[in-house]
């Protein structure tokens, strides 16, 4: 029985692996040596889910003009962005956040803002991409 229990563990993850793809982010000149990527998979209930990783990314203090925060949106190809959180950077310049979204296809943008609970990104566009499954 717990030989079985394990293999259906290991197949059950490597399905999920199977099921993501990956997207790489495409930065704006205010942050020339940022890189990232965007990992999609799919969860149980049929959404997607979104894991954003950045790195060599200043922090919005340090950007000219400062900014305090980075906020991450989702934007569906009818609708407006929609705020998902913040994108904290560390002190080795790298961040991390993962949300789940019910839309299979949609842009992702990270802008730098002074107000993380903004309703619209008026902020400077820093990185982007466009995910679609």
């Amino acid at each position: 029985m717990k030989r079985n229990l394990r293999v259906c563990c290991v197949v059950l993850l490597m399905g999920s692996t199977l099921l993501a793809d990956k997207v790489k982010l495409i930065r704006s000149e205010i942050v020339p040596a940022a890189s990232g990527e965007i990992e999609v998979g799919q969860d149980k209930n049929k959404n997607t889910e979104v894991e954003i990783k950045v790195e060599h990314l200043a922090k919005p203090q340090e950007l000219t003009p400062p900014k305090t925060t980075y906020v991450v949106w989702i934007k569906s190809p009818s609708s407006s962005a929609r705020n998902v959180g913040q994108l904290a950077i560390n002190d080795d310049l790298k961040g991390e956040l993962k949300t789940v979204t019910p839309l299979p296809n949609f842009d992702v943008l990270i802008t730098a803002e002074d107000n993380p609970d903004t309703t619209g990104p008026p902020g400077d566009l820093v990185l982007h991409a466009s995910v679609g499954r």
